[in-house]
């Protein structure tokens, strides 16, 4: 009653297959009109969090540069959906390309921040600094895009991407190690990158299982699970889930250090919502869900208790 066997698959609504990857999961299993199910709706948990993240920015008042970051975000996920609902070559793109051009906004606002910190002056870069730095990545970025678009091969992408984060991580890990004095600043820094690094590293093995041990998870899908178990086992749905709530993790690291780096911490409170989860608020905002003050800490008492 509670399992059923695999369908054989096949063709869609979508057609034929025109992307270069297609993925572990067999197509077109649980839906006539989703190629991989699983690959899917695992997305939502990857736009819910870069929708919450606009609503956080917006709600604060952050720069804009943290707006185009949960944009950005919101647009890998959206491109991934259609992607892995359609399995068209454009889809794919509109997956793949986004998420270069969406580690260009952090990648940007870091290297302007280390700029600043070496300049006499506290003050930002001059508008003609801040757009050539980012001139610079978006036109590398841009002749990256150029090659991969004539050559399609995944590897420089991904190379290039994980290029991105590097910056990212090491340009933010100097941030944190010259400039942030406060030993509770820095604790609530190392542990939000922690856990964003955890779950995007924990993301990245399973994606890397999902392609080399594919056949093995599969014959564990069709022999044994069966439907619908056979959908907990589709290890790059568990990438979307573990890099969405990763990205999560580091964009409020971001938003945090950007914060002690301009002063402007005063008018905020970090928060680790049920003691695990961050969040930046507003100095007077009326917290309605249990938080401390430090990862795993005791939860702060409200005036009511």
């Amino acid at each position: 009653m509670f399992r059923w066997e695999y369908p054989s698959g096949g063709e869609g609504f979508w057609g034929p297959v025109t992307s270069t990857i297609d993925w572990c999961e067999e197509n077109y299993v649980v839906s006539h009109y989703v190629a991989e199910w699983s690959n899917t709706v695992t997305n939502t948990i990857f736009i819910m969090s870069a929708l919450y993240t606009i609503y956080c920015v917006l709600r604060n008042r952050f720069e804009t540069r943290f707006l185009l970051i949960g944009l950005t975000y919101c647009l890998v996920g959206v491109g991934s959906w259609l992607f892995h609902m359609t399995l068209k070559y454009r889809f794919q793109l509109l997956d793949e390309l986004p998420m270069i051009y969406a580690m260009c906004v952090p990648c940007w606002s870091l290297i302007t921040e280390i700029f600043e910190t070496f300049t006499d002056n506290s003050g930002p870069l001059s508008r003609f600094k801040q757009v050539f730095i980012a001139s610079l990545i978006l036109a590398t970025t841009s002749g990256v895009t150029v090659v991969y678009l004539i050559v399609k091969n995944a590897t420089i992408h991904q190379a290039f991407f994980g290029c991105l984060i590097g910056v990212v991580a090491f340009s933010s890990a100097y941030m944190v190690i010259n400039y942030v004095k406060d030993p509770i600043q820095k604790k609530n820094l190392y542990h939000s990158m922690i856990m964003g690094a955890t779950f995007f590293m924990s993301g990245y093995a399973v994606w890397l299982m999902d392609i080399h041990l594919c056949s093995l998870w599969r014959f564990i899908r069709r022999e044994y699970l069966l439907l619908p178990l056979g959908l907990l086992l589709e290890l790059h749905g568990w990438w979307h889930v573990l890099t969405g709530l990763g990205i999560y993790y580091y964009i409020v690291y971001l938003e945090y250090l950007r914060l002690i780096t301009t002063e402007h911490l005063d008018d905020y409170l970090f928060i680790w919502r049920y003691g695990f989860v961050p969040e930046l608020v507003p100095a007077d905002h009326k917290i309605c869900t249990k938080y401390s003050l430090t990862f795993r800490g005791p939860y702060v008492k409200s005036k009511n208790d």
